[in-house]
This record gives structure tokens, sequence and C-alpha cells, in this order.
């Protein structure tokens, strides 16, 4: 292969280690896994580093010039498969190209169709904007950050405050969180958020007016960590004595509360706790409602003191928070902490592994919806950077900042918005308590030594640590702080640092990466990124030019910054993305001048601060020159105070106490919750039957009919067959949007023996689009109408004030549920979508609205508890199925009952087993629809004893 001698030597090399390249089980990213292979690694570089053609030239030199021997036909056939690789990748490359062109026609037309329905009363200014014309977040981007004189802010808040009792809570759900001696960078989960969140606490905590504050996480009691994490409760003590003239009480301060639920005995990563989220939400709403209650009798003259709002950080903390708030009616916050969607366009762009194989690895997909919900219910979106807004949180199908300005302009008008809403978002980076960043001289002027014969002030000890590894340890010190994970990117900045001779001969390199005992018991992708970096270490000979101690503690974080800052050093984020940056924070607090990513948060870091250099995380060279000049030149230090005065950012939010809304009503102990949806409205009374006789004569029990069902339509089904509604404790009715309870009389308006629940009617009205979606949801029936004849048309009669109903003829004409909640998404209005009866209904109904939100509903307003109610559903059934499957509640599978929805559920984007925990004792299946079979279940659940 003439003019490819580099390729023919790469071949032959690799042909004689490990296995081929053909295995089709085998990913190219398993030398990230812990399983390096030089062929994978190879065949990665070719693809991504080389045109098409090069690599077909290549391949038809080899079968041009292959001889009798057995080793040129393996190369040709190697070169074969480069090749193929890479068509492959250009494939993939050009069907997500056209996703993302498709994308962003729906985006465009939903934003038009919105515009068009606002149109009757927009302004002139309104108007006059065109789709392309207005920036991404829809103000001008400063130059500066805001900046408020927070002293004047901190005393009126204060005095407003002074007199509240509020309750807080937070909430981060993976669990390795403690107050002290953070295990940050353990793993992937245990990055700076947990810093972020404990101090968010910490400092709420000490907020003149704030009584409470609990951050919710899981608890485990797993071997391979730390027993503290088992604790159920720890108080987070202030760090300041400033609110010591505060009053406070019994219960008062912050507290990390540790809540049991998922594998019991077992460390889970966040990935793997989706199936559990139902089961935390229903224990955090218990743990909520005792608290409540405890505060209401200490401070809040015996009512219950309910939280001021619920603020959920990451994906499955923000599905959890919103289910919460929902189910309490309380405000929700949310802070992202690095988008799902975000990560696979980064993914993707790496050309690695294929969409699905993402999902496969990531979850992504069940993590996006967990943000598209999080959009749905919050109040306000909280982000460290405009970044954020305009590059991550645009891509999602929830959030628009073309229709969220004309939005918020309306709002300020006090024009309607005719249904459509978008949560504010709001730019607030975390923060830093400089009071606590204690200077010495030395630390600002490298030449200043050390008095050996007045060691009044001894070095920390994790200085020795790290000079132990220097042959010349007086040299500047570039300084890493991150884990061992490939999107940290340290392996580059090893490269940068090995192949840049000025930079070695005038600088040392220290990576702080983490805590760890034995590399083989790290987690694979870790492991990996570490010996890779000590290979590179091998390779340009770095011994005695760079340390990588194997402990440290969160408290010696800082002495690590003074160490760099006394010998002039450097600090650098290379981070292919950084959604914020707060260590640039920290070594700017120390004086460190700064070289960062250009990808996320540290851009307007730097535009605040101003003390270093923005780089191409991908550009090895440019990472090299940026360290050199600032090594090398002293002008470019950055200036301490200035950074602090700048960066002082602080919002405020106004803010309603919520008081006690859920009076006791009754209370069973036992609650049988009859939910199947049976392939025939016929076979309903049958289920009935079949489970009240069930129950026995000798087990008291109380029942709720939970249906897609109106009201007039169940009181029909059970009179003729005989049923009295009198036998039942509660109806939820129309998909979780109608809650009813039975009466000896005629309620007036109804005509029917119910009473309606108004208080429920008020709790799920958040955000209820009304008549402007109603509007929307019938011009998309006439679209489908034109593309397949008279198919979709509005059912008056099923309607109600909170579920607009709507009758199918062939539910296979319609598109998936997940298309048709993308399309109200695009266009602002927030709903839950439900596909009912095998797909003959369509009911939309609010967004806080749900068959299972309904049972959490009547948990707070009856008291009883969750773990003595038993829900009866069929093998399949409506598109809301799935969420009464999981949680505290027992649930009993009726086999053969719903089968035929089966159809409904074959597009979701993620497969059930990400939703519940299959191996759930509290999930038995019933072998049929008859009453031996279902007393059978209720005995293995341990709801009967005979």
């Amino acid at each position: 292969m003439a003019g490819n001698d580099w390729i023919n030597s790469y071949l032959e090399a690799i042909l004689d280690v490990g296995p081929g390249i053909d295995d089709a089980k085998s990913s190219l990213l398993l030398r990230e896994r812990g399983n390096f292979s030089p062929t994978r690694y190879f065949v990665e570089e070719v693809i991504t580093g080389f045109d098409e053609t090069d690599l077909y030239r290549s391949w038809v030199r080899a079968a041009a010039t292959r001889g009798p021997k057995e080793r040129n036909t393996r190369l040709e056939n190697m070169c074969w498969r480069i090749w193929n690789l890479a068509r492959t990748k250009k494939k993939l490359e050009g069907e997500e190209a056209q996703r993302k062109a498709n994308r962003r026609l729906e985006r465009e037309r939903g934003r038009r169709e919105a515009t068009a329905d606002m149109s009757e009363d927009l302004s002139e200014g309104e108007k006059g904007d065109s789709v392309g014309d207005v920036s991404a977040h829809g103000d001008k981007v400063s130059k500066r950050m805001p900046r408020i004189s927070s002293l004047d802010v901190m005393e009126n808040l204060a005095n407003q405050m002074k007199e509240k009792k509020l309750y807080i809570v937070l909430i981060s759900l993976h669990g390795l969180i403690r107050g002290e001696n953070m295990e940050l960078g353990r793993d992937s989960d245990t990055g700076g958020q947990v810093k972020y969140v404990v101090e968010l606490a910490r400092a709420l905590g000490t907020m003149p007016g704030v009584y409470r504050v609990d951050l919710l996480t899981r608890q485990v009691s797993a071997p391979d960590v730390d027993w503290t994490y088992a604790e159920p409760t720890e108080m987070l003590n202030p760090r300041t004595t400033d609110n010591s003239m505060q009053e406070l009480g019994e219960s008062s301060g912050a507290y990390i509360i540790r809540i049991p639920f998922g594998p019991k005995d077992k460390y889970v990563p966040k990935e793997l706790l989706w199936p559990h989220v139902p089961e935390f939400v229903d224990c955090a709403l218990s743990h909520i409602r005792q608290m409540s209650k405890v505060l209401g009798e200490q401070i809040g003259g015996g009512e219950p003191l309910w939280p001021i709002a619920i603020h959920g950080h990451y994906a499955d903390a923000g599905d959890s928070a919103a289910l919460l708030s929902g189910a309490l009616n309380v405000p929700m916050l949310f802070t992202g902490h690095s988008l799902g969607r975000d990560k696979l366009e980064q993914l993707l762009k790496q050309g690695r592994q294929s969409r699905e194989e993402i999902n496969t690895t990531y979850k992504i997909m069940r993590r996006i919806e967990a943000e598209e919900l999080s959009l749905d219910a919050s109040e306000i979106v909280i982000t460290s950077t405009r970044q954020e807004i305009e590059e991550q949180w645009r891509l999602y199908d929830g959030f628009d900042p073309v229709l969220e300005r004309k939005l918020r302009a309306r709002i300020k008008r006090g024009v309607s918005c005719h249904g459509r809403f978008m949560p504010r978002m709001l730019v607030i980076p975390p923060g830093l308590e400089f009071h606590n960043i204690a200077l010495h001289d030395g630390d600002m002027n490298g030449d200043v030594e050390r008095n050996e014969e007045n060691p009044t002030s001894p070095d920390p000890p994790i200085w020795s640590e790290i000079m132990r590894f220097f042959s010349n340890p007086r040299k500047p010190m570039i300084l890493a702080l991150a884990r061992p994970d490939p999107k940290k990117n340290l392996t580059t900045l090893v490269k940068a640092f090995g192949e840049c001779r000025p930079l070695r001969e005038l600088a040392n390199l220290t990576l702080i990466m983490g805590n760890r005992d034995n590399v083989d018991e790290m987690s694979g992708t870790n492991a990996s990124v570490l010996l890779s970096i000590l290979k590179l270490i091998d390779k340009y000979d770095l011994y005695g030019q760079v340390a990588y101690p194997k402990h440290h503690k969160q408290s010696e974080v800082p002495d690590v910054y003074r160490l760099a800052a006394r010998t002039k050093g450097v600090f650098i984020n290379p981070a292919f993305i950084e959604p914020f940056g707060l260590t640039l924070i920290e070594a700017a607090g120390y004086g460190l001048p700064i070289v960062a990513t250009k990808n996320g948060g540290p851009v307007d870091i730097h535009r605040v601060l101003d003390n270093g250099l923005l780089v191409d995380p991908h550009d090895q060279q440019s990472i090299a020159d940026a360290l050199l000049k600032l090594v090398s030149d002293k002008q470019l230090k950055s200036n301490l105070e200035k950074a602090v005065l700048k960066f002082s950012l602080m919002e405020k939010a106004d803010q309603n106490v919520g008081g006690g809304r859920f009076p006791a009503t009754r209370i069973r102990k036992y609650i049988f919750v009859i939910a199947a949806d049976c392939d025939s409205v016929s076979d309903v009374p049958k289920v009935i039957r079949t489970v009240m006789d069930a129950t026995g004569k000798n087990n008291p029990v109380g029942f709720i009919l939970s249906t897609s069902l109106s009201i007039s339509e169940v009181h029909s089904l059970l009179i003729s067959e005989g049923i009295s509604p009198l036998d039942f404790d509660a109806f939820i009715c129309n998909s979780g949007s109608d809650v009813y309870y039975p009466s000896s009389s005629s309620e007036e308006g109804l005509g029917l023996p119910f009473l309606v629940d108004l208080d429920y009617q008020s709790h799920i009205e958040y955000r209820w689009g009304g008549e402007g979606l109603r509007k929307t949801l019938v011009r998309w029936a006439t679209s489908v109408n034109e593309k397949n004849g008279q198919n979709v048309e509005e059912d008056e009669p099923r309607s109600t004030t909170h579920c607009y109903s709507f009758r199918v003829k062939d539910p296979e004409l319609i598109p998936p549920v997940k298309e048709l909640r993308k399309l109200m998404r695009i266009q602002a209005l927030r709903c839950h979508v439900v596909y009912c009866q095998n797909g003959t209904i369509l009911n939309a109904i609010p967004v806080l609205a749900s068959r299972a939100q309904a049972l959490r509903y009547l948990y707070i307003r009856w008291g009883m508890e969750l773990s003595n109610v038993t829900v009866f559903v069929g093998e399949c059934g409506d598109t809301d199925y799935e969420s009464l499957l999981g949680g505290v509640h027992k649930t009993v599978i009726l086999k053969g009952v719903g089968n035929n929805a089966l159809k409904l559920h074959s597009n979701r984007s993620y497969p059930l087993e990400q939703v519940l925990p299959l191996d759930s004792p509290n999930i038995v299946q019933a072998e049929g629809c008859c009453n031996e079979d279902v007393r059978a279940s209720l005995w293995k659940l341990g709801v009967i004893k005979e």
C-alpha cells in the first residue's frame, strides 16, 4: 500500500493482539469501560480523523497488491472493515442531521401556530417579531452579569421575612451526600453538585424567616460505602454564627433526611434509580406530611405547616419534585445540572455510539422525559449560566426562548396567554463563601519563602503529600481538580503538558482526581482514564513533574488552592463541556488565574472575572499555549478583590406560604383501588365483583374505582349491573381529572348521586390551558382528519371542565401519544394526554392530574397509609397505566385483562423496566380474573391472612 505505510504497519502490529473488531456485541467505548483494545482504539482514531475517500483508496490498494500470503488477505479485510465503519459513521451523522432539521421545522411550526392563536391582542412590537429576529433568550446579552447591591437587598429581605416561619424541601436522590468530608469525585454521581446542594441547604437554613430545610436523599446501607450514609438524619451545622440571634426551635435548622427506597443493602448509580422514583415519592410524601404536622404543632398554631417550595436537583429529583409538588400543590423549582438532551447531542457528535446504544447506557430518554416533566411543573428553572438557556434548554420541547419572550411580555401587560405557560429561567450562579478563605502573604507572592526557623504555622499535610512527587517543587504548579471521567478531558491535558517542552521546564502538573485505594476497585470508566494517564506519564517520562495523590479530604481542597497560589501557579478546567465550573471561582478566590473550556459556564465566569484564558478542549496545542502564557506572564494574574466584587449576584423571589388545605374526611385501614383497563367496558363490572368478593366478609375494606370513564358512564354501568355506588368510597374519573364521592342525594348541577371534590379541581387547576388548549386539540384533530378522513371528533358529552375528550374511530391512523405530547409542549400547552380504551378515546387533562396523582391526593386528604393500598390493574391498559404500578402501595396484575392495549405502548420512548422494578415484592400476578386467583394474590401480599 504505497503512500500508506503507516496504516500498513499499524495493521500488521494490531493483527497480533486481541480479538478482531467484528464482534457485534462489543463497543468502541470498551477502552473507557476498563477493557482497553488497541484495535478498537486505532479504528476509532482512523474513522474520526480521516476522510472516507482516503480509507477507500487504502482498501483498493490493499486488494490490488494482495499476494498469496494469508497476512495480506487479513490486511485487506481489516482495511475494508475500517472503510465500512467510516461509511456507517457518515450515515449515522446524516440521519442525525435530518432528525435535527425535522425537529427545527416542528418547533417553528408550533411557534407560529401559538403566535397565531395569540395574534388578536398582540402589541405592534410583538407582531413585528419574526421567528429568526429574536435572540436566543429574548434579551440582549450584556457583556457583564447584572449586579445588585447585596447589602440593601439582604436588609430588605430580612425585614420582610423575619416574622415568617418557612419550611423548604430540597431533593437530590443518589444518596452519597453528607455534610462533612464529602467524597467528591468518588464516582460520576459525586461531583460538584453534592457540595452545591449541601451548601445551598445550609445557607437557606440560616436565612431570616426560614425555620426548617430538609434535603431529601436516598438512605444507603451498603458494605461498599461509609456507614454515615445509612444514618436517617444528619443536621447541617451552619458555617458561621451570624444568624445566632435568630430564634431557634426544636426542629429548626437544615437537615439531610435519608429516605429508604430502592434495593436494600446496595448502592446503585443514578441511571439505575429510575424504576424506584415512585417509591421515593411516596416515602418522601409520608415524611413531609409527618414533618408538616410536627412543625404545625411547634410554630403553626396547630395547623400543618406545608413546604413553601420543593426544589429538585438533577433529572431524577426533578421528576420526583414534580410529583410531590402536584400532590401537595406547592410551587416547584428545578436545577438541571448537565441536561440530558445536551449530553445526547455531545455523545452523538463524538460518533462513537448510536442513539440506541447511548439510551441503553445512560437511560437518556427516561432522563429527558423527566426534564420535560420538570419544565411542565416548575415555576422557576434555575440555571448557572446563560449558556444553559441558549444552548441546552432550547433543545427541549417544553421551552422555546422566542415564545417564552412573547409570553413574558404578555404577562407583564396583563394580556391573556390563551392557556400557554413557560417557567421563568433565572441565571443564578452558585456562590462561594469568600469569608472562609484565609489568605496569607505567601499565597500571593511566590518569592516569599517559608521561614524554616520559625514554623509558627506548619504546612498542611496535603502539601507534603503533593510535593513528594516533584523533583523541583518550587516551579509553578498547574492544578486540575476533577474526577477521572472521560468528559473531564484530563488525558488531553497530560498530552499537552507532556508534548510541550517549554511548559515542562517551567511548571509542574498536579492532578487531584478524587480518592482511591486500589485501581482495580474503581469503576471501569474511571479506572480506564486513570490507567491512560499513568501510561502517558510513562510515555513522556514525566516522573518528578506530575503529582497524582491517592487521597485528600474535602477540607484540604482550600490548602491545595493555596499551595498552587504560593507557587504562582495556574488552575485549569479542560472539560469538554462544563455546566458551570464552581472550582474556577474557588481558584480565583485564592488568587489563581484560570485556563478553562470555552464550552459552558466558564464563558460567563471569564466575562465577569477576566482572570485567565478560554480554550477549545479538543485543541491540545491551544491548551499548552494558554498554560505556557499564564505561567510565564505574571501580568495576567487575577486580582482577587475585583473578582469578588464583580461576582456578586442575587435574585429575589416572592413566595407565599401554603396553609393547611387538606382536611381529613374519612379513614379506611385498607383500600382496594380497581384500576383495571379492560378490553371492553362491559368487562369492568366482572372485575369489580371479583375483587369485592375476594376480600371476604371478615375483611372490611374501602373501595375506589379509578377509570377513564366519565362519572355518568360509571353510574350507568354500575346501575345496569346492580352494583350500588354506595359500595365505593371514591371514584377517580376521566383519567384522574375528577374525584367524586358517593352520596345519598344528587348534587345540584350533576343530577347524579355523587359529590364532586372541588378542592381537587382547584388542586389541579395549575397551568390548565382551558379553552386555548381545546382549540389546539380541535385544530390537531382537523389536520388528522384531512389526512385520514373523519377519524377524530370531539366528544362533548364525555368532556368536563378539566378533561377534553375526543373519540377515535381508527387508532392506527393517529400518532403515538408521545408525538401528541410533544406537539402540546412545543406550543407551551401544559397537559397530560392519555389514550384510553384501546386508543378509541383521547383524554387531555391537567399536567398535575393523573390516576396515580389522585391517589396521592387522597393519601394527604384522608390520612390513609399507602402501604395499606392495593391497586388492581390488567396486564396492560391506557397510556397512563405504568404510573399505577410503582410506589409503596401493593399491586395485583390480573392476567388476561387489557391485553388489547399492548399496541398503545409499542412506541414508548423507554422500556417499562425503567419505570418500575419488575422484581418488586409489592407486585404479584393473579393467574386469572377469578375469586380464587385474586385471593391467592392478596395472600401472597399479606393483605389477607386466610
